[in-house]
């Protein structure tokens, strides 16, 4: 399955987040790349593991495809060994709950938490969602603590 770029929707409504966010998933879709069932997608939401949003008119939620990571990087600081292909697995980027739980503290709403993650932050250099995958964890929190 594959994901659905903000290009892709050019006959539907946009929301201001597909201008910032380049690809996202429906809970079916990233069920899938994690190899799980949707309601456990849902868990992740309900558990503030994952957000995401409604962008664009989609009637289903949809999750910014950045927030999946293969398993083997899911520790960027320590990757662990490429697997075999076809037998590539892919996880929730572990350090996002605790910063989705930060900005959520803060009062963010779920919209503008996806919004934070993809908007390029002076201090980080780069968006903190990328900071995130490259394993900046600790920056990206002092970043979000900015915000309180």
């Amino acid at each position: 399955m594959t994901s659905t770029s903000s290009a892709d929707r050019a006959d539907q409504p946009r929301s201001p987040l597909d201008d910032l966010v380049p690809a996202w998933l429906s809970v079916p879709e990233v069920a899938e790349r994690l190899g799980t069932a949707p309601s456990n997608v849902r868990g992740a939401f309900a558990s503030r593991r994952i957000v995401g949003s409604r962008p664009g008119g989609h009637q289903g939620f949809r999750v910014p495809e950045a927030f999946l990571v293969p398993a083997h990087l899911a520790n960027a600081a320590d990757p662990g060994p490429a697997p075999e292909p076809g037998h590539e697995k892919e996880v929730i980027l572990p350090s996002l709950q605790g910063t989705i739980v930060q900005l959520h503290d803060a009062g963010l709403t779920d919209d503008e938490i996806v919004a934070w993650l993809f908007t390029t932050n002076d201090d980080l250099g780069t968006t903190p969602v990328q900071a995130l995958r490259k394993g900046h964890k600790s920056a990206v929190r002092r970043a979000a603590q900015l915000l309180d």
